[in-house]
């Protein structure tokens, strides 16, 4: 049971993330802001700093190409997107110590690394609808905000769910 513990939270951060898209989106409170959860990204990045780089950066490719598939225009990106910043996390982690409030400082800056790659990547695709200072002060701050609410609200327990699923044997 502790091997499909991490699949199965994966998935479910996966489906968490559409869920709160729907429920919570800026237009149900007449906000121009808007709140991207990246909670599955979250999740890997957990994953990877505590428990296995090689599993951080193999989750990070398929739940990617599963995020790409489902919600994006581009195949592709968050795909090579999560997958990079896991091994970019993993390699930091190995220069400081691999505490709590290292690693949700490190995996805000990751989310702020993915968010601004997509923009330049959707850039360089299409028009993105907006300059980079409207997207830093109408998505990148508040998704920011939300996010390391959630990393603050649930780092202990995805610790736990992770540390539950022993990697030493890998």
């Amino acid at each position: 049971m502790s091997r499909l513990i991490i699949p199965l939270s994966a998935f479910f951060f996966f489906m968490a993330e559409s869920t709160y898209a729907d429920l919570f989106s800026g237009e149900h409170f007449n906000s121009s802001r808007i709140f991207v959860p990246h909670f599955l990204f979250i999740f890997i990045l957990f994953l990877t700093i505590f428990g296995s780089t090689k599993y951080g950066i193999i989750y990070g490719f398929i739940f990617g190409f599963l995020f790409d598939v489902v919600y994006t225009e581009i195949l592709g990106v968050y795909a090579f997107l999560f997958a990079f910043l896991a091994l970019v996390v993993s390699r930091l982690m190995k220069l400081v110590h691999s505490n709590i409030f290292i690693a949700a400082l490190i995996s805000t800056a990751a989310i702020a690394a993915l968010e601004i790659l997509v923009y330049e990547a959707n850039g360089l695709i299409k028009d993105t609808g907006m300059n980079f200072t409207e997207f830093a002060t109408i998505r990148l701050l508040p998704t920011l905000l939300l996010n390391f609410a959630f990393i603050i609200i649930l780092a202990f327990p995805i610790k736990r769910i992770i540390e539950k699923a022993n990697f030493e044997s890998d």
